[in-house]
Formats: C-alpha cells, sequence, structure tokens
C-alpha cells in the first residue's frame, strides 16, 4: 500500500488563482499528494508529489524526474492537472526528499524505468506516460528512454545534452570548466546536507565546493581524504577520464538510440550550453531510433535556453516575435496531440520550428539540417597580420594561393576571456559585444567586406584549420561574429579543439613541433541573417577562459600538470593549406 504523507484538496478558486487561465466553474478540484515513496529495484525509496485531477477515470501521466527541489516547480503540476492530467513531480536519487547517493547519469535510465512503470500501475493513470523537462531532467528523459519501458509514450526534452562527455563535461577534448565547478557546486550544496546530518561532527571550514576553486588550480585528483571527494566524486572522476572511454560510453545516449522508441519533442536554443546535444538528439533518432521514434520526431530552437528566456538576451534585443513563445503551453499541446489524439498545433505544423535570428523570426522548417543550404567556404587571408581587428586578416569565397601565415603566442597564464556565448555558471551566456577580445594580439580576426545583400547562415558550421604549435599539445579555438555598422561584434557560436583528440577523442595523439596539421573544429550550429552592411567575422584563438580549462601546452591535463609554457601557434593559407570556415548558406528565396 502506498503511504501518502500529506493529502491536499484544491478548490476551485484555489485552482484558478494558481493556474492563471483555469476558470474555476469549468474544473475539479485537484488533489495534491506530497513525498508519495516510490520504491526502486534496489530497494532506495524515491518520493514525489502528485497532482491528478479530482474526477472519476484515468487519466495520462507528465512525469518529471528532477534534480533540483521538486517544491520549485509546483505551477505546472496545477495547470497540467487541471488539463486532465496526472502530473508527477520526482526527486531523483540522492536529491532532497529521496534517497540513495546522487551520482550523475549513474541511475537514471534504472530510476527512470522504475519510476515510469509504477507511475503507469496508478489507480487513476490510464496506462500512458509522457515525461518532460530541460537541462539535466532531459537527461533523465533521454537514459529513461534507452532503457525502453514498456509504458514510456513520449519524451519532451530541453536543452539538454547527448554524449556527456562531449557538448557536457568536455567539448572538442577540452574540460568545460566553468559549468563542471558551477554545476558540481550547485549540486553538491544539498549532498552537504546530508552529510553534515550524517555526520554531525564536521564543521563548515573542511568543505571545499569545486566552485570555490581557485580557477588556475583543479583539486588533487590524490584526494580520498578530502571532504570534497567523498561529496562530489564524479568530480575527480570527471578529471580522471578526459578521454572518452567506458565511463562514459555507458551512459552516451548515441550509443543507445536505437533503443529508443517513443515519440520525442525535442528543444534547443542558439546560445544554449547543450545545444549540439539538443540537435544531435534530434538528428540521431529520426536516422537511428526506432519505428515510433523516427515516425515523430520534432524540434523546436529558441534564442537562450541556459542564457535566458524573453526578447532580450546578453546586450541584443530580438523583438517582439521572441517573447512568443510558452513553454508550458508548448508542453502540454505535445501531450494533447500524442496522448489524447487531439487535433493541434502538432498536427499542422512542420516538424521543425526554429528563430531565424537578424531577421527575429520564427520560421517552419520540414527537416533539421535544412535540406536547401549550401555549403559554401570562406576561406582564411591575410599578409601575415590578422592580429587582432586592427589586422589585415578577410574572409572571402576566392582560395587563398601564396600568402604568410599567421601566427601568435598563446600563454596558458594569461588566455583569452570568455565574453558570453553558449555558457553556464558565474559568468552570464547569450550574445555579447566581443570587441574587448578582438583587441587582442593572441587573437586572429578575419572579416567579410559589409554584406551588399541579406545573407542567411543556418545550420552546422565547421572550421578547418591548417595549423602548427611549437607545443606537444595546445588549443585551436573559432567563434563567428555579426559586426553592425555600429562595430557592436555579436557572437553567434564557436567551438574549440585540443589537438591532441583532432583525430580521435578515444585515443590522443600529441603533435611534432613545427608540423603542419589539419584540424576541424565544431562550431556547433546557428540560424542568423547577416544583414545588408553588416560584417561576417571569424576569430581564431588558443583559449576561451574560464568556459574551458586552460591547455598548459605541456601534454599534461590541467588537474595534474605540474607547470604549464608558452606556446607559437601559426595558421596557414595558402593553396596547399586552404584553411577555411564553412557555412551553410540558404539562398534567397
Amino acid at each position: 500500500m502506498i503511504r501518502i504523507s500529506r493529502l491536499f484538496l484544491l478548490s476551485p478558486i484555489a485552482i484558478a488563482t494558481i493556474a492563471g487561465f483555469v476558470h474555476a466553474a469549468d474544473q475539479p478540484p485537484i488533489i495534491v499528494e506530497r513525498d508519495v515513496p516510490v520504491k526502486m529495484r534496489d530497494g532506495v525509496i524515491l518520493r514525489a508529489d502528485i497532482y491528478r485531477p479530482n474526477a472519476e477515470g484515468k487519466f495520462p501521466v507528465i512525469l518529471q524526474r528532477r534534480y533540483v527541489d521538486k517544491r520549485t516547480i509546483v505551477d505546472f503540476g496545477y495547470t497540467a492537472a487541471a488539463r486532465g492530467y496526472v502530473a508527477i513531480i520526482q526527486d531523483i536519487r540522492g536529491r532532497f526528499a529521496s534517497e540513495g547517493e546522487f551520482y550523475p547519469f549513474r541511475d537514471e535510465a534504472n530510476d527512470g524505468y522504475d519510476t515510469v512503470e509504477w507511475a503507469a500501475a496508478l489507480p487513476y493513470s490510464n496506462g500512458k506516460v509522457g515525461m518532460w523537462g530541460a537541462s539535466y531532467v532531459g537527461v533523465s528523459q533521454m537514459l529513461t528512454a534507452t532503457a525502453h519501458p514498456p509504458h514510456l509514450a513520449g519524451i519532451c526534452p530541453m536543452v539538454t545534452g547527448s554524449n556527456y562527455h562531449d557538448g557536457w563535461i568536455y567539448q572538442g577534448g577540452a574540460f568545460e570548466q566553468m559549468f563542471s565547478e558551477s554545476w558540481t557546486g550547485g549540486m553538491a550544496q544539498d549532498t552537504f546536507s546530508r552529510y553534515l546530518a550524517a555526520n554531525t561532527q564536521t564543521t563548515l571550514e573542511r568543505w571545499v565546493a569545486p566552485s570555490d576553486f581557485v580557477l588556475f588550480n583543479f583539486p588533487p585528483l590524490t584526494a580520498d581524504h578530502n571532504l570534497s571527494a567523498k561529496i562530489a566524486p564524479y568530480f575527480y572522476d570527471w578529471l580522471a577520464h578526459p578521454n572518452y572511454d567506458d565511463y562514459w560510453k555507458r551512459w552516451s545516449v548515441p550509443e543507445h538510440f536505437a533503443d529508443i522508441n517513443v515519440p520525442a519533442l525535442h528543444m534547443a536554443a542558439w546560445y544554449d550550453i547543450f545545444q549540439g546535444g539538443s540537435l544531435e538528439n534530434y538528428i540521431g533518432l529520426k536516422a537511428h531510433g526506432g519505428p515510433a521514434a523516427r515516425a515523430e520526431q520534432r524540434l523546436i530552437v529558441i534564442i537562450g535556453g541556459h542564457s535566458g528566456g524573453g526578447r532580450k538576451i546578453g546586450d541584443v534585443d530580438f523583438g517582439p516575435d521572441a517573447d512568443q513563445w510558452d513553454e508550458t503551453a508548448v508542453v502540454l499541446d505535445w501531450y494533447d496531440h500524442i496522448l489524447k489524439g487531439i487535433h493541434n498545433r502538432f498536427s499542422e505544423e512542420k516538424p521543425v520550428r526554429i528563430f531565424v535570428m537578424g531577421a527575429n523570426k520564427w520560421r517552419e522548417e520540414d527537416d533539421w539540417p535544412l535540406s536547401r543550404a549550401r555549403e559554401t567556404k570562406y576561406f582564411l587571408h591575410s599578409s601575415g597580420k590578422a592580429n587582432s581587428v586592427n589586422g589585415n586578416g578577410s574572409l572571402s569565397t576566392d582560395r587563398a594561393q601564396s600568402e604568410e601565415p599567421d601566427q601568435y603566442a598563446y600563454d596558458p597564464d594569461h588566455p583569452t576571456p570568455t565574453i558570453g556565448g553558449q555558457v553556464l555558471g558565474y559568468i552570464p551566456g547569450g550574445p555579447y559585444d566581443q570587441r574587448p577580445v578582438e583587441a587582442r594580439q593572441d587573437v586572429l580576426v578575419y572579416s567579410t567586406p559589409p554584406m551588399a545583400r541579406d545573407t542567411e547562415v543556418t545550420g552546422p558550421i565547421s572550421l578547418e584549420l591548417y595549423a602548427s604549435s611549437s607545443a606537444v599539445d595546445t588549443d585551436f579555438t573559432g567563434k563567428l561574429v555579426d559586426v553592425a555598422p555600429d562595430g557592436f561584434a555579436q557572437n553567434l557560436t564557436d567551438g574549440i579543439l585540443r589537438a591532441r583528440y583532432r583525430d580521435s577523442q578515444e585515443r590522443p595523439e600529441f603533435m611534432t613541433p613545427g608540423k603542419v596539421y589539419k584540424f576541424t573544429i565544431d562550431l556547433w550550429s546557428t540560424s542568423n541573417v547577416f544583414l545588408k552592411g553588416h560584417i561576417l567575422r571569424l576569430e581564431v584563438s588558443s583559449s576561451n577562459f574560464p568556459r574551458f580549462d586552460r591547455n598548459t601546452n605541456t601534454g599534461e591535463d590541467q588537474a595534474t600538470a605540474r607547470e604549464s609554457v608558452p606556446a607559437t601557434n601559426m595558421i596557414y593559407h595558402d593553396a596547399d593549406h586552404p584553411s577555411a570556415l564553412i557555412l551553410p548558406i540558404i539562398p534567397q528565396q
């Protein structure tokens, strides 16, 4: 028998007050059950809040499994219940009211499976269970889906990852330092509270959260005696596994796309830290998922994601159309469509809907990436002096023939700073003016002439660099920028590649100093119209700190490095080394 810790019966007036649009005269009361225990297969008890209509019959279930306290999302529960759903919000293992040890990624598949099947068997459930939520809540959905519980009928993962090595903890082989530290520090607070309750002699002075580490100094990996390693052991495991090895493969979603066989509505965002993973999930499931997954994949791409919502994100106002976004309404419409068979926007619209920046308009598409996009190479040019915005770097569709390479000194003790972008942590994300970065001598700047007409770039972007270094290992970064006539340099998207991972993230290989190598850097995706008179710009450097950890240039990881050394890095652009920015250009209608 299920023990109900607390039971509430809400009046129609209370529903109307909380749910806003709900008309009291039209809706029955809602029953709310708090901290309902759910036993996992290993005996651990997780607890959930349940919001359901106080009416006869059985209803579809919408489930969210959260790592943030479930009490912070009550509004959705009331709104969904008023719409005829059973809304279940659960604290995942080791978080807040739930038992067990929290360790990211490890238990989500099994716990998700057990929770879905428990929810489907509730006496007021009709057996159809959908899941929804953003960020790590998206992780719990994707990994649950890989375990294919029989009663999971759909998912709605928003601004979340796919391969939790590349695109979550690492990117292009570089450690996502700012996010990993701040995320761990935030998660560890609840874990620390549990530790204090069980170890009353522990003093606060003994605990140092990873987010409090001095950025230039990681904690020692041999910290078994350290309270930090007890509170957040996964942080040390991440540092100990920089390569894409079995530690990561066991819960990498792309390794298990074929195991997912449910409809999915993916929500991505251009300035979101997990943009790459969100788009990869859509593409991967449509190509490799089970029949039900391939038949019903949807994608919506908004602007900010973790970088913020509304019409103004960072330094840019994206206009009134950017305000036309209601996450709760979209989620409920999605489940009206697939769980109730209601004819709505998902019955009528094309499967992909994106916000096109620059034009600042929403647009429907048949698929992602856009089939009509034309891959166009913008080749790098200079006379060997592309350093800073005051140099002579340029971009054009004409291939270089005979030009001097550009070079710059990358000093790990003076890295290029992060200014906005697809970040999450103690530096705000989104579009910001990049001119302070472009003034540096260790940043190469390549620009087109002002656009003679509006030019749309929508789709995946990459950078092919022919480069060498005086070091055995270093990083190369690329950033796409839209420069307005007044000089405002708006970052659109960027990427990084640690040189040792140029051929494989599983098997790193150091460089021979002075030897020229080809590097392909994934700059993720964007959708932006470079308006007439605007300049399309590329920045190239070797650091983006503290978003990514500093490459010491010694071949050692920052967590274990005893020293760092400067490196002289060179970018080649000539007939034999056609370095180029590769853009998906959308033909004008």
